[in-house]
């Protein structure tokens, strides 16, 4: 397994850019619930912890103590969130950009320069950004703000579960599977499902 490690960022440190946010999202696919970005900004002489990788490859467990642990080591951290109306309102795209856009204007130290998992953010000066292939596997600073971003939208659809009993959004997080779709199928769709994923398909 790849490892991220911080040799993006000491090549940014170097060239003076102090305070370098790395950002990345989780739930741009979920059918339910809101999307949810993170920007985690590292100190230069952050320790990478073990374990720490693309938040999908890491066990609920682990991912629960590096986040613990980001946040308590990070120079600062933001998370933005953007509703399923939202969402159905602007297009997950857009939705995304928002979210990323708030993250790099909003985060304490400010930002002067952000790292992101596989685009550029449009509306964002480019000097201000790098785009990296993979980021979420190969550079700490997207990796912790994966891990953050997963941590907090998993606890936020667990406490869903209990608004919406019926769905098992404390398990499949909003997704796709099959258990969802037949909950669907069996009860409609609730306030936070995201109707402009044209999901009325199940019921053919």
């Amino acid at each position: 397994m790849i490892l991220p490690t911080l040799n993006i960022e000491n090549t940014l440190w170097q060239k003076g850019h102090k305070y370098i946010v790395g950002i990345d999202e989780v739930g741009r696919g979920s059918w339910a619930g809101p999307l949810v970005a993170a920007g985690v900004i590292l100190p230069q002489d952050f320790q990478i912890p073990l374990g720490l990788a693309d938040s999908k490859l890491i066990k609920p467990q682990t991912r629960n103590k590096l986040s613990d642990i980001i946040k308590k080591t990070a120079l600062g951290y933001y998370i933005a969130e953007i509703s399923s109306y939202e969402i159905d309102k602007i297009g997950v795209g857009k939705a995304t950009f928002v979210a990323f856009r708030k993250i790099f204007r909003s985060i304490s130290p400010q930002a002067d320069f952000c790292v992101i998992d596989a685009f550029h953010i449009k509306y964002l000066d480019r000097k201000k950004q790098m785009a990296i292939a993979s980021g979420d596997k190969i550079c700490a600073s997207i990796s912790a703000a994966s891990i953050i971003a997963k941590v907090y939208r998993d606890n936020l659809m667990k406490s869903l579960h209990f608004k919406y009993p019926n769905y098992g959004f404390g398990k499949h997080k909003g997704y796709g599977t099959q258990a969802h779709q037949e909950a669907i199928r069996k009860y409609g769709f609730t306030k936070i499902h995201r109707s402009s994923y044209n999901l009325n398909y199940l019921f053919a």
